[in-house]
């Protein structure tokens, strides 16, 4: 089941961000098999970001909040709101997936 997490970074926290970025990104790659997509959201310059978003396949709603609070990011304390919403995975690289057998 889809899981859309949505984070946001507390303000001036850009220097945190870089400090945890690797560790960040090893526990993406551990998790891969977990992710559907995965990015920070940046400014209209592509250079500075502010927090992510996460699309999952996970069963429920405390596995996906339980992803989320595993993540380097959120121990680290860099995140001042996360959100946890069911997603319906409509269109993927262009393909139209409802009409799956």
């Amino acid at each position: 089941m889809p899981w859309m997490v949505e984070t946001y970074d507390k303000p001036g926290c850009a220097d945190l961000r870089i400090q945890l970025r690797p560790a960040h990104l090893a526990f993406l790659e551990a998790n891969k098999s977990l992710l559907l997509a995965c990015g920070a959201k940046l400014d209209d310059a592509g250079e500075l970001a502010s927090g992510g978003v996460y699309l999952l396949d996970l069963e429920s709603r405390k596995d996906a909040q339980a992803f989320i609070e595993q993540d380097p990011f959120f121990q680290g304390g860099l995140f001042e709101r996360v959100f946890v919403t069911q997603w319906r995975k409509a269109y993927l690289n262009g393909l139209n997936t409802l009409n799956e057998d």
